[in-house]
């Protein structure tokens, strides 16, 4: 669904200079404004809904009066402050910028070198504006690219000189700052118990993500970085970073990866070897089935989903069984089931519910945001950098973060909170997880 965007016609300037000079003089409806928009940027968009450019320079209008008094033709003023006609000017609005006739004030006697021209405090207010940034951005995020912008937005490109590196330069600025803000998230106050790792492509860029889960059931994009999930450093630099950010190493949560044994050794270098760790189990089906003809994937399917509902020691047993039937014609397929398979049952071993093991046994709360990312990013053709690809990740999480709901089974979360409190009652679990 296309979103409309006013255009604000120059065939108006006539009536609402006409309207203005009402206004100024009626001004008491608008003081209440002009102290809003003096004060801060909040009340801008209000003011633009309700009457237009009219009551932006009417606003102006009565900015100046505060600095230089009314406008009296013919009389001395002993204010140091005169009225020096009118002249162009633009404000920032939300998906525009709009042309409006501002007051010249200037002032009487000016030492020599000094700038003689005043600043109106309402202008300058509305001219600082920095959500003109936020605001491209976000229509960036809808799909709009720079090289289509005058499409979506003709009248306005022409009306106020919206140029596509204008555009471009916004949202490098915007995206620069919400790569900063995510790196400073602070998580001190969040108990998680759920910390997935993933990564995604940008080209030939790939980027690593961890988003977390609270006690609460609530989801938390926690930190980004340009680098491959099998490079163990990149990974570990991730979760060094959420120590740092309140995601300390004292307490055990349940990490949910891809398989990846850089990931592996990363988790067990910072939070330590106990820490569970659960595999995903549709990497682990489509690897498997990537070793086997396309005859045999219905029952390798079949056999895999069904020992996974077992308990650890029933399953583990149905696939160490399959694993040695399939040894004899297809030993690639053999090994990949073997591998790692003790991590494929962890959250069997913590006797969670079914809802909750739904989510806690792969990677899919992780990937549908990666989904999500990709659904606003999708024009960007040509990566030409990694930190190009940091903004953009940076962007699409956040903006996906939005619409984010709390987890499926999310009321069965104190069951995990009550499981990962527990001492661990097997030392040797950690080796042996670690080794498989």
């Amino acid at each position: 669904m296309q979103s409309e965007y006013q255009v604000v016609e120059t065939s108006s300037k006539l009536d609402s200079r006409e309207l203005a000079k009402f206004l100024s003089k009626e001004g008491q409806l608008l003081l209440p404004l002009l102290d809003l928009v003096t004060q801060g940027q909040r009340a801008i968009d209000e003011v633009i809904d309700v009457m237009g450019r009219a009551t932006i320079e009417a606003i102006l209008t009565m900015s100046a009066e505060e600095v230089a008094g009314q406008r009296q033709q013919g009389k001395a003023s002993e204010r140091p402050y005169y009225w020096h006609g009118t002249q162009p000017g633009r404000v920032s609005l939300a998906e525009r910028q709009l042309r409006v006739e501002k007051p010249r004030l200037r002032k009487r006697q000016s030492p020599p070198g000094e700038q003689a021209e005043v600043e109106i405090p309402a202008y300058e207010a509305l001219r600082k504006d920095e959500r003109l940034a936020d605001r491209v951005l976000g229509i960036l995020m809808r799909g709009v690219s720079t090289r289509h912008y005058r499409d979506v937005l003709p009248e306005m490109a022409e009306q106020v000189g919206v140029s596509k590196s204008q555009v471009s330069r916004e949202n490098i600025d915007a995206g620069e700052r919400l790569l900063q803000e995510l790196a400073e998230r602070d998580f001190t106050q969040h108990d998680l118990l759920v910390i997935y790792i993933d990564g995604m492509r940008f080209g030939e860029y790939l980027v690593v993500a961890a988003v977390g889960v609270d006690a609460g059931g609530h989801k938390h994009v926690l930190a980004i970085r340009e680098g491959a999930t099998e490079n163990a450093e990149v990974v570990k630099s991730l979760l060094e970073e959420l120590v740092v950010r309140g995601v300390k190493p004292g307490r055990r949560r349940l990490f949910v990866i891809d398989g990846a044994k850089a990931l592996r050794v990363a988790i067990d270098q910072v939070y330590g070897a106990n820490q569970p760790v659960q595999r995903c189990r549709q990497h682990k089906l489509r690897n498997v089935l990537g070793h086997l003809p396309k005859d045999q994937h219905d029952q390798a399917r079949a056999t895999l989903k069904a020992a996974w509902k077992l308990s650890e020691k029933e399953g583990l047993a149905k696939l160490r069984q399959s694993a040695e039937w399939l040894e004899r014609q297809w030993p690639s397929a053999a090994s990949s089931v073997r591998e790692g398979l003790e991590e494929m049952f962890t959250v069997n071993r913590l006797n969670l519910p079914g809802s909750l093991r739904r989510c806690l046994c792969t990677t899919n709360l992780i990937d549908s945001t990666d989904s999500g990312v990709r659904q606003r990013t999708r024009r960007v053709t040509n990566w030409q950098s990694g930190s190009m690809a940091l903004r953009w990740a940076a962007a699409g999480f956040v903006e996906t973060e939005k619409n984010y709901r709390r987890i499926m089974g999310y009321q069965q979360l104190w069951m995990l909170k009550a499981a990962l409190d527990e001492p661990l009652q097997d030392e040797s679990f950690a080796t042996e997880r670690k080794c498989g």
